[in-house]
């Protein structure tokens, strides 16, 4: 007998998680195990039931879907995220992938794409809507200038980088935050690797060079 894939609901609409978990009730091997509005109730149940796989929203109030994302896998690692959004855009698409999304999916998608998507990430295959693999070929054969670095960096980790530039310990910046000191150096450690530097101090300078603290 397959094992059941346990999924998690995590969008500030009710109206969609009570469509999707209607549908995804109808597929065999899939279960919704908890549904959740926002990204801080998103965690709590995760913690709850352990879920394979989480149907991800991007935009809701409080913790957005790429910091829900983020958060979520440096606590279960082994979760398979897929965003399913209505959104396309370059600030929103990037920073969830980076933060670790394994699927990226649009609302428009049909139910039975949902379902086939669950079933692949639980065996490790990921599924990207044709329209973001298109995106991310696009950015990848474009080079970057070194100058440009910091543009890889998501808004939290810029924010990071102003709070080294100023200065500020790690315990400071996580006061500043309001995020936990280790949450800082996952992000410390994402922002040397992004802009190519040794330490905080090179970080700080390359912040100070490129005007992105006064």
């Amino acid at each position: 007998m397959e094992s059941v894939i346990k999924v998690l609901l995590v969008d500030d609409h009710e109206m969609v998680r009570i469509g999707l978990a209607a549908v995804l009730g109808t597929e065999e091997g899939i279960e919704v195990v908890g549904e959740a509005s926002n990204g801080a109730d998103g965690i709590r149940l995760a913690q709850q039931y352990r879920p394979d796989v989480v149907l991800m929203d991007l935009v809701m109030e409080g913790m957005d879907g790429i910091e829900t994302t983020r958060k979520l896998l440096q606590l279960y690692p082994e979760c398979k995220v897929i965003v399913l959004t209505s959104f396309l855009d370059d600030e929103k698409m990037y920073p969830v992938i980076e933060a670790g999304a394994f699927s990226y999916l649009l609302k428009t998608s049909r139910a039975g794409e949902i379902a086939q998507a669950i079933r692949s990430a639980a065996i490790g295959q990921p599924i990207l809507e044709s329209q973001v693999a298109s995106k991310i070929m696009l950015r990848f054969r474009q080079p970057k200038p070194a100058a440009a670095l910091h543009e890889d960096l998501t808004e939290r980790e810029m924010e990071v980088l102003c709070l080294i530039a100023q200065g500020k310990s790690n315990q400071e910046t996580a006061d500043t935050l309001y995020i936990g000191i280790k949450t800082v150096k996952f992000h410390v450690t994402n922002i040397l690797a992004k802009l190519g530097v040794e330490d905080r101090t090179q970080a700080a300078i390359y912040a100070f060079k490129n005007g992105l603290v006064k």
